[in-house]
C-alpha cells in the first residue's frame, strides 16, 4: 500500500524548496522569482543569472519562473507560510503590499554606498518609487520604467508633408489634415473602453502643463480650468477625428485600426506595444513621438510604473541576495533586460545603440526640463475609481452627455477623499 504524505509535511517540502541555504557543493544558493515568466523573459533572466554567476562563483542562483496572473497570490503564500525567494521581479504595482507585510529590505542606503549605482537614476524615477510606500524609502532596485508614446504612420505624415508634432496645436492639426472618413482614413483613434483613463490623463496634463495631481492642500488639480479646456479639445476629436467604434476601443481594437486594418494615422499608447507596430507595419511605416509640449513650452508627462527587483527579508543568505539585485541594476546587465525587453532602462549610465523609440523617450525622462506628473499609484482606490467609476463617465463625455468641467470635478473630489483618507492612515 502506498504511503500517503501529510499535506502539512508536503506544504513544508514546497515552501523550503523557495528559500535559500548551502548547497551540497559548499555554494550559497538562493532562489530568484521571476514574475512575468514566459519565452520572450525567461530566457532574458537565465542569461542574467548565468553570467552574475561567472563573477560570483561561490554563489548559485535558482531560477523560479512564474506567471504574472498567479505571482501575487503566490508571493502572499509564500510569506504567510515563511518560505520567500531571496530576490523578485517587482513593480512598484506591488510594492506597497509587500511593505505593508513587512517583506522587503529597504535599499537606500546600499544604493548610496555602490558606486555602480549611486547618483545613477533619473529623480523622478526614484520619485515615483518611494511614492508608492508610506516611509518615502527604496524597497526596489529599480531597473526599468515604460513611457507614453504616440505611434503614427510615417508614410502618411511624408505623404502630407508633416512632421511628427512637438506641440499640440501641431498635433491638432495633423490630426485634422490627415482625417478622411471617405477613405476610411482617421487621423487619431481614442481609447474610450477599457484602460481609456490614463491615457486621458496624460492628454490633459499634457496639454494643460500642470506639474502636480495634488496641490499642497491634498486636493486633486483634475478639475483646473486649464485641464478642462485640455479634456473638451481632446473629447472634441470623437467622431470627428476618430471612428465612432471608438467608444468601446481597448488596446486590442486600437490595435486592430492601427496595425491591421491600417485606418489610422496616429495612435496614443505606451514603448510596450512597438513589437506589435513593427511586425504588422515594418519599421519604414511606423515611428512615435513623445507627448507634446503644453502651451506654456513645459513638457509634461505622467509617472509610469517602474519595475525592479526586490531583497525580502525572511532570506537567510541577505549579502547574497543584494549582490544579484545589485548585478541587475548596474549599468551592463540593465542595459541588456532594458533592451531585450523593450523598456527604458532605468540606470542613467546605460550607453549604446538603442531602438529610436527607447532613445526618444529616454532623452525626453532624462531631461531636467521635464517635468512627471506623479500619478497617485500609492491610493489603494485608485485602480477601482479609475476603472469601476470614471471609464464608463468618460464615454458620456465622449458621447456628449456628461460635461468635461462636471466629470473631472466629480473624478477629482474622488481622488481628493482617497488622498486624505490615505494620509490619515499613514499619520502624515
Amino acid at each position: 500500500m502506498r504511503r500517503r504524505v501529510p499535506a502539512v509535511l508536503l506544504a513544508a517540502t514546497v515552501l523550503a524548496g523557495c528559500g535559500s541555504g548551502a548547497g551540497s557543493d559548499g555554494k550559497t544558493e538562493i532562489t530568484f522569482w521571476d514574475t512575468n515568466a514566459g519565452p520572450a523573459r525567461t530566457p532574458v533572466w537565465q542569461h542574467a543569472i548565468a553570467e552574475f554567476e561567472k563573477v560570483n562563483p561561490t554563489i548559485k542562483v535558482k531560477y523560479v519562473g512564474i506567471p504574472i496572473a498567479q505571482a501575487p497570490q503566490k508571493i502572499d503564500t509564500a510569506i504567510a507560510g515563511g518560505g520567500t525567494p531571496d530576490v523578485a521581479d517587482i513593480a512598484t504595482a506591488g510594492v506597497g503590499n509587500l511593505v505593508a507585510q513587512k517583506a522587503l529590505e529597504p535599499v537606500d542606503e546600499r544604493i548610496a554606498r555602490n558606486p555602480a549605482l549611486s547618483g545613477k537614476h533619473n529623480e523622478a524615477l526614484l520619485t515615483t518609487v518611494r511614492n508608492v510606500v508610506p516611509d518615502g524609502k527604496l524597497y526596489i532596485y529599480p531597473l526599468s520604467t515604460n513611457a507614453g508614446a504616440f505611434w503614427y504612420r510615417k508614410d502618411w505624415f511624408a505623404e502630407a508633408g508633416l512632421e511628427p508634432p512637438k506641440t499640440w496645436p501641431e498635433f491638432f492639426s495633423a490630426v485634422d489634415r490627415l482625417t478622411a472618413p471617405k477613405e476610411n482614413r482617421f487621423g487619431f483613434t481614442i481609447r474610450g473602453g477599457a484602460g481609456s483613463i490614463a491615457q486621458m490623463l496624460e492628454v490633459v496634463y499634457g496639454q494643460s502643463g500642470i506639474t502636480e495631481f495634488f496641490d499642497a492642500a491634498g486636493k486633486a488639480t483634475l478639475s483646473d480650468p486649464r485641464n478642462v479646456t485640455a479634456l473638451e479639445r481632446y473629447a472634441g476629436l470623437y467622431k470627428k477625428n476618430t471612428p465612432e467604434g471608438d467608444l468601446q476601443n481597448d488596446y486590442v481594437k486600437m490595435v486592430a485600426q492601427f496595425d491591421t486594418a491600417g485606418s489610422i494615422a496616429v495612435m496614443q499608447h505606451n514603448l510596450g506595444s512597438y513589437q506589435d507596430h513593427i511586425k504588422a507595419l515594418g519599421p519604414e511605416k511606423v515611428a512615435s513621438f513623445s507627448v507634446p509640449k503644453s502651451d506654456s513650452g513645459v513638457q509634461t508627462v505622467l509617472s509610469n510604473p517602474v519595475g525592479g527587483v526586490g531583497v525580502f527579508s525572511a532570506g537567510e543568505n541577505k549579502e547574497a541576495a543584494f549582490k544579484l539585485a545589485e548585478f541587475f541594476a548596474a549599468a551592463e546587465m540593465d542595459g541588456y533586460i532594458a533592451e531585450k525587453t523593450g523598456v527604458i532602462p532605468a540606470n542613467t549610465d546605460v550607453r549604446g545603440a538603442r531602438a529610436p523609440h527607447i532613445t526618444e523617450a529616454q532623452r525626453v525622462l532624462n531631461d531636467p526640463a521635464t517635468k512627471v506628473v506623479q500619478m497617485p499609484y500609492h491610493l489603494p482606490e485608485f485602480n477601482e475609481i479609475t476603472k469601476t467609476w470614471a471609464e464608463p463617465l468618460f464615454q458620456k463625455v465622449l458621447l456628449g452627455q456628461l460635461g468635461a468641467k462636471d466629470f473631472l470635478e466629480q473624478f477629482g473630489a474622488r481622488l481628493t477623499e482617497a488622498q486624505a483618507a490615505y494620509k490619515k492612515r499613514n499619520g502624515s
